[in-house]
């Protein structure tokens, strides 16, 4: 009873009221935010993440240009309806070298969290440039200007300095041999060991069907089909990490 009547008090006085909310959410704001000023990255480490190559940072980049995130989402979300239909619900780690992050809000189009290696690079291809003809009640636009559009090469040292100083950890090796890795990788005729080298699970391949010419077509779908790609949940355990 002395409790309620203490609290009678508070609610009728305006300015002690005011006083002990402000006391209560500072208390709590200490609470949380403090502990994070002694921590270096809250951020799980997961095994297999890796920087973007050139070809796929360009292709993001691409994909961001062309408003793709306005339809498409990059997170799923932790829902047996979400995991059943895309794979595994998305980890914070998959994300820690975007800038800024695809996870979404609305979904026009299915999440690409996952879309890597499930559709060959003939697909697509073929998607971007006639999105009906392969998914007839689609609504996307088409992109087949992408085909006929080169790749500026002199960029891709440029696009990795700008990431490194956001915290992205490119090397001064992978910034000097930018321009070569991103040829290298649509190239499969190409020596790729040294690409392979600074960037793991890498895929290489002729992304948009013509070996002539580097495209933005190519580096799109270099960068599709490594979404969801690097992490290998088999054996991941959810309550421990790693096994």
């Amino acid at each position: 009873m002395s409790i309620l009547k203490n609290h009678s008090k508070l609610e009728k006085s305006a300015t002690l009221l005011l006083i002990t909310s402000l006391a209560v959410v500072t208390v709590g704001g200490i609470v949380e935010i403090a502990p994070l000023f002694y921590l270096q990255n809250t951020i799980e480490k997961v095994e297999g993440m890796r920087p973007y190559t050139p070809l796929e940072l360009a292709g993001r980049d691409i994909y961001v240009r062309e408003g793709c995130y306005a339809c498409h989402s990059q997170m799923i979300r932790p829902f047996r309806d979400e995991v059943e239909r895309y794979g595994h619900y998305s980890l914070a780690a998959e994300s820690m070298y975007d800038h800024s992050f695809q996870w979404g809000s609305k979904r026009t189009g299915p999440d690409l969290a996952r879309v890597g290696q499930r559709y060959s690079n003939e697909w697509h291809v073929q998607h971007l440039i006639e999105p009906r003809s392969v998914v007839p009640e689609s609504v996307m636009p088409s992109y087949a200007f992408l085909k006929d559009k080169p790749l500026d090469v002199r960029l891709a040292s440029i696009n990795l300095t700008a990431n490194r100083r956001v915290g992205v950890p490119y090397t001064e090796e992978m910034v000097a041999n930018a321009a070569a890795d991103m040829k290298a990788q649509a190239n499969p005729d190409a020596d790729s060991k040294a690409l392979e080298a600074r960037y793991p699970k890498v895929k290489v391949g002729n992304y948009d069907g013509n070996k002539e010419a580097l495209t933005e077509m190519d580096a799109l779908v270099a960068y599709l089909q490594m979404l969801g790609t690097l992490v290998d949940f088999s054996t991941y355990d959810e309550t421990a990490g790693y096994r």
